[in-house]
């Protein structure tokens, strides 16, 4: 128990850190020899000296000692390793924990040659049979030692040398040499022992049953008083011999490899035992996990089906998709007796990897729409694989800052140690993306992509999260319309799906280039859109024309500038006085206009004319003719009664080639007669005071006071004046010309708005009619007007009392 575990697996030592207690954390392995000086292992030294470092099963980290590695302790049958392990939050172990371990494994069945095949290197060792030499006894004599072996060579730093058998030459090495060269030798009272790096210049790539093989033909040379020791020290270890089948891994091992049995004729299998993680496997415990192990003739051959129990599953990445790979650490021992060099034991330890396999992420819409929340869950994930950052409308965000961009992260784990995230962010996120589906829907669209890194590889790949929830929250624009003066009038309140909804009358797009052009009205504070057509333009259609009036109408229609529909249609029809088409001037000029009414489709306005034909319209549009000429021509005819003289004239319409006309608009002028009359004068009754309606010049002021006296108004510069809530404000209204004392002055309406123009929105009566507005929470108070030395006429002023406000849109103050 504890942050580091050991354990003998025969001449292995394996100690095993705590993936809980290392993790997130830099690690530096350290061996520390008899003397107490600890040597850092880098690579290199590592597959020289005999030890190994893993990373397996979602993080494990693993340490493995050779049983004769550099620094162990040997006593008899026991070794000893002492490792240093320093682990820091910084990559420059800066104030490490230092963790020291040592731990002994018994190992007494040394066999005659041993051979591993480790993950990072090759070793042989064979027993050492000949006594040390004392060094009092050794003769440097150059001559005895090059004729009795030429290929080696004399050197003053050691009397052991190395000799490689290539196919083309024979390469001899000083043990400084060799060990400079990456190799690794040690020798023992009983063994003599030399280690490969799988990098090794001299290993050569050899074939045996189609099977290829590292390896490595070499002898030890060791000089004695009166002999040269040779020992063989050829080591081979498969490279290939995986392949998949069926979802099956078979891993074929030939035996007896000539190489390492060079000369050899008879050959005799003592042990083939086979296991998982350096454990052997008994024959039920291997049949338990439907593993199998064939030993026939020439080659030892395991079946493992691909994700039994012994291997695990690890993240991968293939051309940036995400995906996993079946790896089982497995091992086999093949110990054989031959008729030349005796008992072999061949230990191959070997790390099978399945090929790449894409795996496809499941992505769950478990929004909360009640609480407007999105709320996704991607997944499930090896525990290998870590959430690291998330791209937000295309910015790079890492997790623990998400939550500043309202995006909440959160990691589940199950029982069988997979995961998954959740990712939750408001509906009402800027970054979640709003779509009108139709109806009162619209589609909250959350595009999201998340990045992930997986450990210890650092590999990283990304999953974009594209989840769309629909919604019931549309609100779509209304509308109001009226009529006023020449005008038809359609506001539009604005709804939460029409920003890019853009408005056509009689689609035709109404831009502010053309409101421009043909003196419309076009007016947007955000909130609402304020349209203005004149009565007599091209949008307008007449529907039908009496002596009641002209029904004129209006259609808006607002259209998905994205994607081109038709989204929302307004309309607003008003009657109009027919006098709307007719001028009849002082000096006699006449000026109609003829209109086209809706279902006549074949009515072309350029062909219309007057009684006499050769009157033409001035002015054509496709809805409308304007006529302007002298009530004396265009066959214009007139009648006399005593007080007016009537013009009479129509407009025509005829097919071409035909007489009779189709359509025909008959107008009327009258002017008044001038004339004198002797009027006898007599004293009556005088009748009741009839109003007739006049025209003149009015000149109006209105005025701010600053009390209810109405005795000092604000003056021009101390403007704009600041005020308060239910602060009351004190107006005056008072004609100043002309000064008749028979006029009187009545306001009909007063009202409020946001900005200094009297057409903006939104507006609100204080005066509506004359009076005060019933809907007001606080009334308007009118005050009455006496005679004074300021006001000679009180007829001509009015004062009133208004309560200061502000607009409000729903729950919102318009602070402006």
């Amino acid at each position: 128990t504890g942050p580091v575990n050991s354990e003998c697996l025969g001449n292995i030592l394996r100690l095993t850190l705590s993936a809980e207690y290392f993790e997130d954390k830099y690690l530096s392995f350290s061996v520390v020899d008899q003397s107490g000086i600890a040597w850092e292992l880098d690579e290199a030294m590592a597959s020289r000296c005999g030890y190994t470092v893993t990373y397996a099963n979602w993080n494990i980290i693993e340490f493995r000692a050779s049983a004769l590695s550099c620094h162990s302790h040997l006593e008899k049958d026991v070794f000893i390793v002492t490792i240093q392990i320093k682990a820091s939050h910084t990559p420059n172990m800066k104030n490490a924990t230092v963790h020291l371990k040592s731990a002994s494994c018994y190992y007494g069945l040394w066999s005659p040659r041993e051979l591993v095949c480790e993950s990072n290197y090759m070793e042989v060792s064979v027993r050492r049979e000949v006594p040390q030499i004392v060094k009092e006894f050794i003769q440097d004599e150059l001559a005895d030692w090059t004729s009795a072996f030429p290929e080696a060579k004399a050197g003053e730093a050691s009397i052991w040398q190395i000799v490689f058998h290539q196919p083309e030459e024979k390469k001899a090495l000083l043990v400084s040499d060799a060990w400079s060269a990456g190799y690794g030798l040690n020798t023992t009272d009983t063994r003599v022992l030399l280690r490969i790096p799988y990098t090794a210049g001299q290993i050569q790539l050899v074939e045996d049953q189609g099977i290829t093989f590292s390896a490595v033909r070499s002898s030890i040379f060791y000089k004695q008083l009166w002999m040269i020791l040779m020992v063989d020290t050829a080591v081979a270890c498969p490279v290939d011999g995986v392949a998949y089948t069926n979802k099956t891994i078979i891993w074929t091992v030939p035996k007896y490899i000539q190489l390492l049995s060079a000369g050899a004729t008879g050959f005799k299998d003592v042990l083939v035992e086979a296991g998982v993680d350096l454990r052997k496997l008994s024959a039920k415990e291997m049949a338990s996990r439907k593993y199998l192990l064939v030993n026939d003739l020439n080659a030892i051959t395991m079946k493992i089906p691909i994700g039994a129990e012994g291997g695990y599953y690890k993240t991968s990445v293939s051309s940036g998709q995400h995906g996993a790979k079946y790896t089982i650490n497995v091992f086999l021992e093949h110990q054989w007796e031959d008729n030349k060099g005796g008992l072999t034991k061949h230990t191959i330890i070997k790390e099978i990897e399945t090929p790449f396999e894409q795996v496809e992420l499941t992505i769950t819409n478990n929004s909360n729409l009640t609480s407007r929340l999105m709320n996704v869950t991607v997944g499930t994930f090896l525990p290998d694989v870590e959430l690291v950052n998330l791209t937000i409308e295309e910015v790079i965000v890492a997790v623990p800052e998400a939550v500043q961009h309202g995006y909440l992260t959160d990691e589940i784990r199950y029982p069988n140690g997979s995961k998954a995230y959740i990712i939750q962010v408001p509906l009402d996120s800027t970054s979640v993306k709003k779509k009108y589906m139709g109806a009162n829907r619209r589609a909250h669209i959350l595009n999201v992509t998340l990045a992930f890194i997986i450990h210890p590889t650092s590999e990283t790949f990304a999953v974009p999260v594209i989840t769309v929830s629909a919604v019931e929250d549309a609100v779509l624009p209304s509308a109001t319309g009226f009529c006023g003066g020449r005008n038809l009038h359609l506001i539009i309140t604005h709804g939460n799906v029409d920003q890019n909804w853009q408005p056509f009358l009689s689609d035709w797009h109404l831009t502010p280039e053309a409101v421009k052009k043909y003196n419309y009205s076009l007016r947007d504070n955000g909130t609402h859109l304020a349209i203005s057509v004149p009565f007599l333009s091209s949008p307008v259609n007449y529907e039908d024309f009496n002596t009641s009036g002209i029904k004129a109408s209006l259609r808006l229609t607002l259209k998905d500038a994205v994607i081109p529909a038709h989204r929302r249609d307004f309309s607003i029809s008003c009657m109009f006085s027919s006098s709307e088409l007719i001028q009849c001037l002082p000096n006699g000029t006449v000026v109609i206009t003829a209109i086209k009414l809706v279902g006549v489709a074949d009515l072309d306005t350029s062909l219309l004319v007057l009684r006499d034909r050769g009157c033409k319209p001035s002015l054509v549009t496709a809805k409308t003719a304007t006529f302007k000429f002298n009530v004396n021509t265009c066959g214009t005819s007139r009648k006399f009664n005593s007080t007016t003289m009537k013009y009479e004239n129509d407009v025509l319409y005829f097919r071409p080639g035909t007489d009779t006309p189709l359509y025909q608009l008959r107008f009327v002028c009258w002017y008044a007669i001038k004339q004198t009359a002797d009027v006898k004068y007599e004293s009556k009754n005088n009748p009741p005071p009839s109003i007739k309606p006049g025209f003149g010049s009015l000149a109006l002021s209105m005025k701010l006071f600053r009390e209810k006296s109405y005795a000092e108004p604000y003056e021009e510069s101390e403007y704009p004046v600041v005020k308060y809530l239910k602060e009351a404000l004190y107006f005056e209204i008072e004609l100043l010309q002309p000064k008749d004392v028979r006029l009187e002055l009545n306001l009909a309406d007063c009202w409020a708005t946001n900005s200094q123009s009297q057409d903006s929105l939104p507006q609100w009566h204080i005066v509506l009619n004359g009076c005060e507005n019933s809907k007001d929470s606080y009334r308007t108070v009118f005050h009455e007007v006496n005679y004074s030395l300021r006001v000679k006429f009180p007829q001509h002023l009015k004062r009133f009392e208004v309560k200061m406000f502000t607009f409000v849109q729903g729950t919102t103050l318009l602070q402006e």
